[in-house]
C-alpha cells in the first residue's frame, strides 16, 4: 500500500471523489500542514492554527497511479481558488498537494503543470505542493461525512 494526502477545500466532498475510486483501499480525512499539535476542527476553523483540511489515501499502486489520483484530485475541485473553495474560504481550504516522497513531488509538479498548460483553466493554477507532515485524524463525525448521510455532494 502507498499513501497520498491532498487538500481541495471542505474535506467531506473530496474523500467522496476518492471512496469511488478503484484501487483505493481507505480514506481518512484530517488535518495537516499547521503549527499545533492534534487540532480540532474548532481550532482549525479559526484559521490560525495553518492547517489544511484534507484526505489522506491508502491506495493500492497496482490497481491505482498516483497520477490518476492526481487527476481526481484536480477534478474535485477548483485548483485556481486561493484559501477557498466555494463558500468556504480561509486557509484551511486551499489547494495543496502534501508529497510523501521525491517520486510523488516530481508527479505531481509535472501533473501541476501539464494542468497550467492545459488551457482548462483560465486563472493560474494556485495549488500548492509542500511536504507530508504529520496527519491528525479529524473528528469521527467527519469521516465518510456524506456517505453517513446518504449524500452524494457538499454544497456545490
Amino acid at each position: 500500500m502507498a499513501t497520498a494526502t491532498f487538500g481541495a477545500g471542505c474535506f467531506w466532498g473530496v474523500e467522496a471523489a476518492f471512496r469511488k475510486t478503484p484501487g483505493v483501499q481507505a480514506t481518512a480525512v484530517g488535518y495537516m500542514g499547521g503549527q499545533i499539535e492534534n487540532p480540532s476542527y474548532e481550532a482549525v476553523c479559526t484559521d490560525r492554527s495553518g492547517h489544511a483540511e484534507v484526505v489522506q489515501v491508502e491506495f493500492d499502486p497496482e490497481r491505482v497511479s498516483y497520477e490518476a489520483l492526481l487527476e481526481v484530485f484536480w477534478r474535485s475541485h477548483d485548483p485556481t481558488q486561493v484559501n477557498r473553495q466555494g463558500p468556504d474560504f480561509g486557509t484551511q481550504y486551499r489547494s495543496v498537494v502534501f508529497v510523501h516522497d521525491q517520486d510523488q513531488r516530481a508527479s505531481a509538479v509535472k501533473s501541476r503543470e501539464a494542468l497550467a498548460h492545459s488551457g482548462r483553466f483560465r486563472d493560474p493554477i494556485a495549488t500548492a505542493i509542500d511536504s507530508a507532515q504529520t496527519f491528525w485524524r479529524a473528528e469521527e463525525y467527519h469521516q465518510q461525512y456524506l456517505e453517513k448521510r446518504g449524500l452524494a455532494q457538499c454544497h456545490w
